[in-house]
This record gives structure tokens, sequence and C-alpha cells, in this order.
């Protein structure tokens, strides 16, 4: 038996992943927590902001650097990486 398919329609679901926005980009750890370079979270571990506005610990993003073959580019929209003056 075949059956003739006449039409269909397609439907999505989009949304933000509003969990993961409290995360490292590089490691996936949350920014509460600290890098796996790292034992105790807190100052000894560190957040950096870039301009493009994405935020890494700061030892996950020397890390990536110091692997990276192509320069300092962010790890999430690879743009050239600038520092972003401190949040107050």
């Amino acid at each position: 038996m075949k059956i003739k398919v006449k039409s269909w329609t397609m439907a999505a679901y989009w949304a933000w992943d509003v969990e993961k926005a409290d995360v490292c980009g590089i490691c996936q750890v949350e920014f509460d927590g600290c890098c796996p370079d790292c034992t105790m979270p807190g100052d000894d571990c560190p957040l950096i902001w870039g301009e493009c506005t994405h935020v890494f610990h700061l030892h996950c993003l020397m890390n990536w650097f110091r692997k990276s073959t192509k320069g300092e580019h962010c790890p999430m929209d690879r743009s050239v990486w600038k520092t972003a003056a401190a949040p107050i």
C-alpha cells in the first residue's frame, strides 16, 4: 500500500538557552565555580571581559591563546581579542 502526501506543514520551536548564560565559553564551568586549572573559586580565578561582550575565566582564555595558531581571537566569535574595561 502506498500513501501519497499532498501537503505537509513543518513547525519548529526556538528558545534562548538561559541556563548556559553564566558559564565560561571555553571550559563550560559556571562563573560561580572555578576553572579546571584552579582548586578554589573566588579572586584566584578571575573573569575577563572582551569588548565583544564575551566573558571567560582568565586562565581558560590564557590557555586558549597559548594553544592558538592564529593569534589572540575570541573563542566565541573569532574577532580580534580586546580586553574591555573592568565592569564597576
